[in-house]
């Protein structure tokens, strides 16, 4: 198998795998949003592979999500809060290679890139949820930052062992027999 079919496949499986990884949910917030593992694949693959293969599973993914029970309120929303929140968690991928250091700066990006893009979606199209008075920057920031932040621990507890064990696999299946 080519490298290219290999590491297609691999998208395709770490995609699939955030899509059962999200429905198992740990905690949910009443408004959306919840802790999960979902990102654990796609930051172990964007780790991997790098940010175009990361940035594609996660658009994969993000889109999976959006068919299969997402929440729309507007178009740009839906695009939002899916396919490029989703699609930026591949970004880790540009931290790509060996060492702790760079792969937690890695799951910092994905993982920030993300929460950029709900809090965005947040303060365009969910600001009336903030209550009266509130910053609704502050009001998105910290509601996303909920679910988000100890999402991100737990797949990145859980994506930097899976790649770094994909690693030598990856270079096994890579070498002629």
């Amino acid at each position: 198998m080519s490298d290219r079919t290999r590491a297609l496949t691999e998208g395709a499986v770490a995609a699939a795998l955030s899509l059962v990884l999200s429905n198992l949910k740990l905690f949910a917030l009443p408004q959306g949003g919840s802790v999960t593992l979902e990102m654990a694949p796609l930051l172990a693959f964007a780790l991997l592979r790098g940010p175009r293969a990361g940035i594609a599973a996660g658009t994969l993914s993000g889109l999976l999500q959006l068919f299969f029970g997402g929440y729309v309120v507007h178009p740009l929303q839906a695009l939002l809060d899916y396919p490029v929140a989703f699609g930026a968690v591949g970004l880790a991928g540009i931290f790509r290679g060996d060492g702790l250091p760079r792969q937690i700066a890695g799951l910092l990006l994905g993982g920030g890139a993300r929460l950029l893009c709900h809090v965005l979606s947040g303060v365009v199209f969910f600001a009336s949820f903030a209550p009266q008075g509130t910053n609704v920057w502050l009001y998105s920031l910290s509601y996303n930052g909920t679910f988000l932040a100890p999402s991100l621990i737990l797949s990145g507890a859980a994506a930097i062992p899976l790649a770094r064990r994909l690693a030598g696999k990856v270079g096994q299946a890579a070498s002629p027999r």
